[in-house]
C-alpha cells in the first residue's frame, strides 16, 4: 500500500495524472473490506463530514473517501469539463484510486453524481476487487425538475450565500461550481443517458433514495430495478431529499450495515465442493 491510512489533513494521492486529496479511516485494506466514498457534484473529503467515521463504526469496514480534481484541495480541471466527465471520471481515474491506496476488496458507495461514476466504473471496467455498489440519489438521466434545480442553485450562487458555502471546502471555489453547473445545463446534456451501463452490472446493489429530492425522483431507482441482472435492494426512504446520509442518517445507515453485514456474512462462507 502506497498511502498513509489516516485521516490527516493534507494527505495526497496521484490518480488520473492528478494529486487528490484523500482521507482514511477504520481498518487498512489488508485488514477488512474498504468502503470507498465518491461524492456529489459539489462535493468533497471534509463535506462527508463524520459519515465515513459513522460507517465504520457501523460496518466495521475501512473508508477510503477523496476529492475529485477540481474540488476541495485536489489539483483543479481545466473548463468548461466535457458533457461525459462522470464516464471518463470512472474510466480514468476510479481505478487508479484503488491501486494507489492498496485497495483489494472495495464495496464503491457513491453519492449523486458519484453514485452515476460508481456505477459507470463497475458497468463498463472488470474489476474483481469492487465486490457491490451502494447509491445514494443516483442519477442515469436528466429529468426537467431536477435541471430546475440545478438552475436554481446557479441563481443562489451568483445571489445568495451558496458561494460563500462551498468556498469553505474548495481551493478554488468558482472551478468546482462552474464545472458542475455549465455541464448540466447545457442544452445538449439534455440528451445524456447512462442506464446502459447498469445492464452490465454482475455484483449486488444497494440504492438508496429520498422521495423530496429535488434532483431526481424515483425513476432513477426504476432504471436500476428494470434493467440490473444482479441482486438489488432499495431503500426508499420518506422526508429525505438529496442527501439520505444527512437528512435520514438513522435510517441509511442502518440500511448500509444490514447491507454490508450480508455481504461479508456470504462472502465468509465456505464453498461447498460436490
Amino acid at each position: 500500500m502506497g498511502v498513509t491510512w489516516s485521516n490527516d489533513a493534507g494527505l495526497t494521492l496521484t490518480a488520473g495524472g492528478k494529486t487528490l486529496e484523500y482521507a482514511a479511516w477504520g481498518p487498512k485494506p489488508s485488514d477488512a473490506p474498504t468502503l470507498v466514498l465518491l461524492h456529489e457534484g459539489l462535493g468533497s473529503v471534509a463535506l462527508w463530514r463524520d459519515f465515513p467515521q459513522a460507517l465504520v463504526d457501523a460496518t466495521g469496514f475501512g473508508v477510503l473517501a477523496y476529492s475529485r480534481a477540481g474540488y476541495g484541495a485536489s489539483d483543479p480541471v481545466d473548463l468548461p469539463r466535457p458533457l461525459d466527465y462522470m464516464t471518463r471520471e470512472a474510466i480514468e481515474t476510479v481505478g487508479d484510486v484503488l491501486d494507489a491506496a492498496g485497495i483489494e476488496h472495495a464495496i464503491l458507495l457513491g453519492h449523486s453524481d458519484g453514485a452515476t461514476i460508481a456505477t459507470i466504473y463497475a458497468g463498463s471496467v472488470s474489476d474483481m476487487r469492487i465486490r457491490s455498489l451502494i447509491l445514494m440519489a443516483p442519477h442515469f438521466f436528466t429529468e426537467p425538475m431536477g435541471l430546475a434545480a440545478i438552475k436554481a442553485a446557479g441563481v443562489d450562487y451568483v445571489s445568495g450565500d451558496l458561494r460563500e458555502k462551498l468556498g469553505k471546502y474548495h481551493a478554488n471555489v468558482d472551478v468546482a461550481f462552474n464545472g458542475w453547473y455549465d455541464a448540466w445545463t447545457n442544452p445538449d446534456f439534455e440528451a445524456w443517458h447512462v442506464g446502459d451501463t447498469i445492464d452490465h452490472l454482475r455484483i449486488p446493489v444497494l440504492a438508496i433514495q429520498g422521495r423530496d429530492d429535488p434532483y431526481g425522483t424515483l425513476a432513477q431507482i426504476e432504471e436500476i430495478e428494470t434493467r440490473i441482472y444482479s441482486p438489488v435492494e432499495t431503500a426508499i426512504l420518506n422526508d429525505c431529499g438529496h442527501a439520505p446520509h444527512l437528512d435520514q442518517r438513522h435510517a441509511t445507515m442502518e440500511a448500509i450495515r444490514d447491507f454490508c453485514a450480508r455481504l461479508d456474512r456470504i462472502e465468509r462462507e465456505p464453498v461447498q465442493i460436490a
